[in-house]
């Protein structure tokens, strides 16, 4: 089973890290305000990021990467992602 690696951009425009293996599924909850704290008070309104991973393990370790990332290098990586698809 795959593991995603995402960042969504909130409705107060912040970018939120998560993983999951069901991103469409994990999208909706985030969306409907039951995806976790952060989000219940501020909605994800677009999928900005993501990666595949083979394992739940290898996943965690670069969702920890991503999350100790600024902003600006968040916002490097999503253009780099967006000139490849």
């Amino acid at each position: 089973m795959p593991y995603y690696v995402y960042i969504i951009e909130c409705s107060n425009k912040a970018l939120y890290t998560g993983i999951t293996s069901d991103l469409e599924r994990r999208f909706k909850q985030h969306q409907s305000g039951k995806g976790g704290h952060y989000t219940s008070y501020n909605p994800a309104k677009k999928i900005r990021y993501y990666e595949v991973y083979a394992t739940r393990s290898l996943a965690a370790k670069r969702e920890a990467q991503i999350k100790k990332l600024s902003r600006s290098q968040k916002l490097v990586l999503i253009k780099l992602f967006h000139q490849h698809e």
